[in-house]
């Protein structure tokens, strides 16, 4: 089963990491001779702050950092949002009773309904 809790923490980490990396990478960019190298010095940079700002700032364990850096490469605030109402969703599912009324079910139905 998936940990959408902590799917939700690294991703709300990774949207902080990837703020710093953009900036610091905005900052350097004039700077690389190689233009097409760019995306990999982005990789390693958010890799790099990734792990050290997961070191400096909170509890998450190496591979976890690893994959804060990973989703901030690729733009957690996008993920993030992405994800965010269908998170709360899954994990409404899954607290749901095995077997609900006819009533309660056309109810549920209704509202995500409304919120889509």
């Amino acid at each position: 089963m998936i940990n959408f809790t902590l799917l939700r923490d690294l991703l709300v980490v990774a949207s902080v990491s990837s703020t710093i990396c953009v900036t610091f990478i905005q900052k350097i960019k004039k700077h690389i001779s190689c233009s097409k190298c760019i995306p990999y010095y982005s990789f390693v940079i958010n890799i790099v702050i990734a792990i050290l700002f997961c070191m400096s700032f909170t509890s998450i364990e190496f591979p976890q950092s690893l994959w804060i850096g990973f989703f901030s490469y690729i733009g957690a605030d996008t993920l993030y949002k992405t994800l965010e109402g269908k998170l709360a969703r899954h994990t409404d599912l899954i607290t749901k009773p095995d077997n609900p009324s006819k009533e309660e079910g056309v109810k549920e139905e209704l509202e995500e309904i409304k919120y889509e």
